[in-house]
């Protein structure tokens, strides 16, 4: 096993703060997890308990694997808008760049803001050379997303126990320079 010195960073954009965990993070991720139009790309509904878990989850797998989710908080007001970040769970064929928003934060051109910035970090922190995003089938407003950083539609594949639309992001040289 490799273990990697545990810092979460913490990253700014012009609007958006990327940043470790808190347990009271576990509230307002607790409500997006109630929601079943929210989760229904991200694999349904959890209990306030499994979330816990979830929050305690993203943090672990900083310390496992060196990258992760972090919490996107809104600069202007200080909410939890949602999560984003470079990150590689066990099972999946390569690291992802993955985001998830509150209904409130949608539409604001946050997803693709804080996407940018961990694709940026993975690129030039991590030293990733490649990139991708999972996508479930139907969800446009993250195809979009994944589009608008310059991805492009690869595949369909089965990971672990779903099957999603790979989205191949530009590599280092492509994206950095972009």
């Amino acid at each position: 096993m490799t273990r990697y010195d545990f810092t979460i960073p913490t990253l700014e954009t012009e609007r958006l703060i990327l940043r470790g965990w808190r347990e009271e993070d576990a509230q307002p991720y607790a409500a997006f997890y109630a929601d079943a139009e929210n989760t229904r790309y991200v694999g349904g509904q959890l209990t306030e308990h499994e979330v816990w878990r979830l929050v305690a989850q993203r943090i672990g797998q900083w310390y496992l694997r060196g990258c992760g989710m972090m919490v996107v908080e809104e600069k202007a007001s200080g909410a939890f808008a949602g999560y984003c970040g470079p990150h590689f769970p066990q099972g999946w064929p390569e690291p992802e760049i993955g985001w998830g928003f509150l209904p409130a934060f949608r539409g604001k051109g946050y997803a693709t803001e804080a996407a940018r910035e961990s694709l940026r970090y993975a690129y030039e922190v991590l030293g990733w050379q490649t990139a991708m995003s999972l996508i479930d089938e139907g969800n446009g407003p993250s195809e979009r997303v994944a589009l608008r950083l310059g991805a492009t539609y690869e595949s369909t594949q089965t990971v672990t126990d779903f099957t999603a639309r790979v989205f191949r992001h530009l590599p280092p040289s492509q994206f950095l320079n972009s």
